[in-house]
């Protein structure tokens, strides 16, 4: 299976332009293919980066400010038109389900798959979806309006077989596979106990990635982020325009850098960046000087976790 990695799909504030697109991005984990944020433009973006549509089932609105869902009734739109019948999930604060509602309502529309409103509210950390590869969590941030990161985590995957040194061992028989795979010691007919780490490779190490975007300066969100591998969070403003980030609930890049450096991540991804600032590589310079493992991300580029 693929290693996890986001695909950015755009990531400039408020304005779309003939080269940027607001927030956007597509997270691949464990087969899924998570839609995180749905701004003008989106599936332009997702068309370009080849990704097949009928592979999103799952959609994260973080807040219902246009430039992060003003993408997602033409997307919908779109699935109907390509005569879609998997059914849909939106993960998205209280008023979405409406205004979806609203549109499809007076375009005469009657969709041919189910969308599956899961509507957010809660202030505290929640775990909104689980299954047996991944769980996903909403969390509070702090912006103008309700607003929510999302952290996604894998679960662990069961130890890889040696096969090489399980066939030395004749009493080892097909049905004792499974639990050699779950982690458990062998005991042979003679009643001598074969280590499981004799017998099998440790799983590929579990990867987290949170996603932090539209927010404040705001430090209670380091407890949940601690340690994630990867980090997105906004930058919408550098240094010079401190006092409009805080006037507007947003951060600058710094910020941003002082929240992976507190929360012991991996490494960070800046975002969300204000068209007033035209090099992008200018938000990584001054996050740099307060936490190193950093970079600006790129629209249609892949990072991996």
């Amino acid at each position: 299976m693929k290693k996890s990695s986001i695909t950015i799909l755009g990531c400039h504030s408020s304005i779309p332009t003939n080269k940027f697109y607001p927030t956007a991005q597509i997270l691949e984990m464990k087969g899924f293919y998570f839609l995180i944020d749905c701004g003008e433009g989106t599936q332009v973006q997702l068309r370009k980066a080849k990704i097949k549509l009928n592979k999103i089932i799952h959609i994260f609105i973080s807040h219902l400010h246009g430039d992060h869902f003003f993408g997602l009734i033409g997307l919908l739109s779109t699935f109907h038109l390509l005569g879609r019948e998997k059914s849909v999930s939106i993960f998205a604060p209280k008023g979405l389900k409406e205004i979806i509602d609203v549109h499809f309502k007076w375009s005469y529309t009657k969709l041919k798959y189910y969308i599956d409103h899961i509507e957010l509210s809660s202030n505290k950390i929640e775990k909104i979806m689980d299954n047996k590869k991944i769980e996903i969590f909403s969390i509070p941030l702090k912006h103008r309006i309700y607003t929510n990161g999302f952290i996604f985590k894998e679960k662990p995957n069961s130890r890889k077989l040696n096969m090489e040194e399980i066939k030395k061992i004749s009493d080892i028989k097909i049905k004792d596979l499974k639990n050699i795979k779950l982690g458990k010691d062998f005991k042979t007919n003679n009643g001598k106990i074969i280590p499981n780490y004799k017998l099998t490779f440790d799983p590929p190490k579990i990867l987290s990635y949170a996603f932090c975007s539209d927010t404040s300066f705001y430090l209670p969100i380091i407890e949940h982020i601690k340690y994630v591998d990867l980090l997105y969070h906004e930058s919408t403003f550098l240094k010079i325009e401190e006092n409009r980030a805080i006037n507007t609930g947003h951060s600058t890049a710094k910020q941003a850098a002082c929240i992976a450096k507190k929360a012991k991540v991996k490494k960070l991804l800046l975002g969300h960046y204000s068209n007033r600032f035209p090099n992008i590589k200018d938000f990584e310079k001054e996050a740099k000087e307060i936490f190193f493992n950093v970079e600006a991300s790129e629209p249609l580029k892949t990072y991996f976790l």
